[in-house]
């Protein structure tokens, strides 16, 4: 499944309006803010979809999975948006984060609780607000925000760069710290960023794959809130960086950068970050830019290279 939809779900007293572009969106928040009131009124149209209160209007079709059954369910739906309110346990399974994997279609989760063995965007984590859209009209409008709004820009001298893992990124942000004289320190792996950042009490700069990033997101963004010093840099990936550059001039990668959701196929890449890493060893293959994500190439560490793919990064950072 690929693309963009728009997801419209109401009856005469509240209504839903939001969109979705990969396989993952989570929808976070406290009790009372309609996370189950509109899972339950996508169930209620389900159940009744012509004479029932409920209208829902989607260019795909939308299910709700609960329960004990809920792989046979999952099994039985195909290139379709399935809504899984938070009460299900299943969410947090290896087998769950397996069926995803090899589903084709998109899930809306419904969770207070992180999934670490998901790899969700930091950019698809939602909340439900009420927009005030309809003034005094009955219906309440709702609309869906981004959790995680960037951190404010600080004017901090950066000393260390915390990088979620030792492979390609690793090595390039070392390079770049080398000349800013900073301190590069691998995390080796996401789910220790947050540990690795507790460790150094110096200014930091969090550099880290937003696609996959979502499950450690929490805390290590109240911890850039509480400490004051540190900077969150989420691109999609290093990957993605590097294309984002333009060093490759492929003019095709522009059209995939711009609206990658109609590119990416859910049930070939989990995450986006997959899709980004592929598209680039492919792209590269047999150039002198050839691409491996284990061991950087030494022609990204010449300074034009560095330097074009610094100057995608917001200026604060550089």
């Amino acid at each position: 499944m690929i693309g963009k939809y728009r997801i419209i779900v109401q009856n005469k007293r509240i209504r839903y309006d939001f969109e979705i572009k990969r396989n993952l969106t989570i929808i976070r928040g406290d009790s009372a803010t309609g996370k189950t009131t509109m899972v339950d009124m996508v169930g209620d149209f389900i159940n009744n979809p012509s004479g029932g209160a409920v209208e829902l209007s989607c260019d795909k079709k939308c299910f709700v999975v609960e329960g004990a059954t809920w792989q046979g369910q999952i099994s039985s739906i195909h290139d379709s948006i399935i809504f899984i309110d938070e009460g299900n346990e299943f969410v947090n399974s290896e087998d769950f984060a397996k069926a995803v994997k090899e589903s084709d279609d998109y899930f809306v989760i419904v969770t207070r609780q992180d999934l670490p063995q998901l790899p969700y965007s930091v950019d698809e984590i939602y909340g439900i607000r009420n927009s005030g859209k309809y003034g005094t009209l009955k219906r309440t409008y709702n609309e869906f925000y981004r959790i995680y709004a960037d951190i404010e820009n600080k004017d901090l001298k950066l000393d260390v760069i915390i990088t979620e893992d030792s492979n390609s990124g690793y090595q390039f942000m070392k390079a770049v710290g080398s000349k800013n004289n900073m301190k590069c320190i691998s995390a080796e792996g996401k789910s220790n960023v947050f540990y690795k950042a507790c460790e150094e009490k110096a200014a930091l700069l969090i550099f880290v794959d937003g696609a996959a990033f979502g499950p450690e997101m929490e805390r290590v963004y109240e911890l850039a809130l509480t400490r004051k010093n540190i900077i969150i840099y989420l691109p999609e990936s290093f990957e993605w960086l590097i294309l984002k550059s333009n060093i490759l001039n492929e003019s095709d990668v522009g059209k995939i950068l711009n609206n990658p959701e109609n590119y990416i196929h859910s049930e070939e890449y989990m995450s986006w970050e997959r899709f980004f890493t592929h598209l680039l060893i492919q792209k590269t293959l047999g150039t002198y830019l050839e691409y491996s994500k284990s061991k950087l190439n030494n022609h990204y560490l010449d300074d034009r290279i560095i330097n074009k793919i610094c100057n995608e990064m917001p200026s604060e950072i550089r």
